[in-house]
């Protein structure tokens, strides 16, 4: 049978179309029919490139039996986490309030009215590991939805006030002060892994943006900051989790070495390793690091690049239904076996030191391999954090192609991604889908902004300043403040979150705070400082106890506390002087490239002698213009 899936743009949802379950997309038909039917709602959450995910596809929705009890039993919902970030946040929280624990994918049951009451993640076909069958948990939510409706009440109500509970987390009253830096570099020099780099332990994920900080905190003069950066770029670099031969990370290793991965490459870890790792490279100067920059972008550009000038979400941790199949090694396929570290069925990852030559050879025999499946939906958010790294290396590699693969991802993001101003969240086969949520609006102004300094297109500052400023309308919290995860206007769930966590990705909140902040000194606006504020106060005191699930809090927050310091160039962006102005890696400056009068700090700043000039404002005051590339390189 083919369900209502098949008219869906979602890979993952169109990977269920010919499930025997009768699934539903997220909507009100699903929830009018369990209404009336009066039967609960099996809510499935996960996403295209999720191996377990497949596994629980193949061992259960794809078996007759075990889908005759759901379509009986139940009104089965199935979601991708991608396109709904709102709807996978709230019943995830739901999840780990039930649990203890959360991850895909994602089982959830809920009343007709949508109020979760039982849930978990992924359910074997027998019992195993403590597990119940799927089938088992199945009967026993249905027997107890009939029998002993009372209890799934009080306790589908318990989750919900726990879930609204913590949406409406009140700011703190303490004071923002410098000292909380340093008391989050101390925290996680403490929680430090010192033989593998990182935090956490097994499974070990990439933390962009707790190194981002860490840079930030070492420019800073905090000498514990740049060797936890060093030694955990270099771990994670050394082969398993970063593809040796094609270039780009897997999502996460199981392990602590960094060395055998979960297989899944997302665009939002390329991204933002990608820029972490540039970041590193203009500190340090240390060539290994540019190395990885290149060989990451050129992976996005080679791999993920979609013919409208987006970027496709991930690429499928199977290949023809095995896990790893297209970048593991067996021991007759050509590689040094010093390089070759088990995995699994005989075959290996490689990790190691590989030659340029020896690095094309086996690229060149992994092409003639089947590629996993690719998730070619372009997501906004994940595009502009590509946007912000691939626009930044263009200019400090003085990259054309990076120059030009950016422009064309602007003008995606704000054509076809875009409507009446506003953001889609997704686009896929030329139909854009559903409503831009908040990591979108953020995440997009922050890559814009990038474009701007990389090209000197005023157009990309207006928009970067208007969808910030779009986004404070729509997803501000005047109660609490900072800002929720949907739309004001967006659709009414059982509660409306707001995340704060810097993991995987940058929150919504803490990006905000971060591009509120450059425009409030590019635009001399306080309001927008102040709403930046807001995050810092939610996040008090949870970014110096666990340092580590909030590294771009703490990036936006070092910022909020440094000294103002402003550079308006005025002439093109790839002059000597503008050239010369931009080098260093200054991350707690902001910069506008004009002329242009209805921008503040570039207001009444003009060419000299007809010559391009920067103008450089430190603590709210400018010094006499420059003009020779010379004035900033001279000892």
């Amino acid at each position: 049978m083919a369900n209502r899936l098949a008219a869906e743009t979602s890979p993952y949802l169109l990977q269920h179309a010919d499930n025997p379950v009768d699934w539903y997309p997220w909507g009100d038909e699903a929830f009018a029919k369990a209404r009336a039917e009066d039967k609960p709602v099996l809510l499935s959450v996960g996403y295209a490139a999720c191996h377990w995910c497949h596994v629980m596809e193949h061992e259960s929705f794809e078996d007759d039996e075990t889908a005759a009890l759901m379509n009986e039993r139940f009104v089965s919902i199935k979601v991708d986490r991608e396109e709904r970030p709102d709807v996978d946040s709230l019943y995830m929280d739901a999840v780990v309030a039930l649990t203890g624990h959360g991850g895909w994918p994602m089982t959830v049951f809920l009343t007709p009215e949508g109020e979760p009451f039982l849930g978990g993640t992924y359910y074997p076909p027998e019992p195993r590991h403590g597990l119940p069958s799927f089938r088992q948990v199945l009967d026993a939510v249905a027997n107890a939805y009939r029998d002993r409706r009372g209890d799934i009440a009080r306790q589908a109500a318990t989750v919900v006030d726990a879930v609204r509970h913590s949406a409406e987390l009140a700011p703190s009253t303490d004071p923002l002060t410098e000292s909380m830096l340093r008391e989050a570099t101390r925290a996680l020099a403490r929680q430090f892994d010192r033989e593998w780099g990182g935090w956490g332990g097994a499974p070990s994920f990439p933390q962009a943006s707790t190194l981002e900080f860490l840079l930030r905190m070492h420019l800073r003069g905090e000498d514990e900051a740049l060797p936890m950066v060093t030694q955990t770029l270099d771990a994670m670099a050394a082969g398993g989790m970063y593809d040796l031969v094609g270039g780009g990370f897997h999502r996460y290793s199981v392990d602590r070495e960094w060395l055998v991965p979960h297989f899944e490459k997302m665009l939002y870890d390329n991204a933002l390793l990608s820029a972490t790792y540039l970041h590193a490279w203009s500190v340090t100067g240390e060539a290994r690091y540019r190395r990885v920059t290149e060989e990451t972008l050129d992976y996005m550009l080679r791999e993920l690049r979609l013919p409208d000038g987006g970027f496709a979400s991930a690429q499928d941790a199977d290949t023809d239904g095995v896990e790893g199949l297209t970048f593991t090694w067996a021991s007759e396929e050509g590689v040094r076996e010093e390089l070759l570290q088990p995995f699994e069925d005989g075959r290996s990852v490689i990790r190691g030191e590989l030659d340029p030559d020896e690095r094309a050879r086996l690229f060149a025999l992994r092409e003639q391999r089947p590629k996993p499946l690719r998730d070619d939906k372009a997501i906004a958010s994940w595009n502009g954090l590509a946007l912000a790294a691939l626009a930044e290396a263009a200019r400090r590699f003085d990259r054309a192609d990076y120059l030009d693969a950016a422009r064309a991802l602007g003008e995606f993001l704000l054509g076809p991604l875009s409507y009446d101003g506003r953001l889609h969240r997704t686009f896929r086969a030329g139909e854009a889908k559903g409503t831009g949520y908040l990591e979108d609006y953020a995440d997009v102004a922050h890559g814009l902004l990038e474009l701007h300094v990389a090209t000197g297109d005023l157009r990309w500052l207006r928009e970067a300043n208007r969808l910030a400023r779009l986004a404070v309308e729509l997803f501000a919290d005047e109660k609490h403040g900072g800002f929720f995860l949907s739309p004001a206007d967006g659709e009414v769930l059982v509660a409306r979150k707001k995340d704060l966590e810097d993991h995987p990705t940058p929150s919504g909140n803490s990006m905000l705070a971060y591009v509120l902040l450059r425009l409030a000194r590019i635009y001399g606006d306080d309001e927008l400082e102040q709403q930046a504020t807001g995050v810092f106060r939610l996040v008090h005191g949870a970014a110096t106890r666990v340092p580590s699930a909030f590294g771009h809090a703490l990036t936006a927050l070092e910022l909020h506390f440094s000294p103002p310091r402003e550079i308006a160039i005025v002439g093109p962006v790839d002059s000597p002087v503008a050239r010369g102005a931009l080098e260093p890696f200054q991350p707690d400056t902001v910069v506008a490239v004009g002329p242009a009068e209805d921008v503040p700090l570039l207001a009444g700043k003009h060419l000299v002698d007809g010559q391009p000039a920067v103008y450089i404002c430190e603590n709210f005051a400018c010094q006499a213009p420059v003009t020779s590339y010379e004035a900033f390189t001279a000892p």
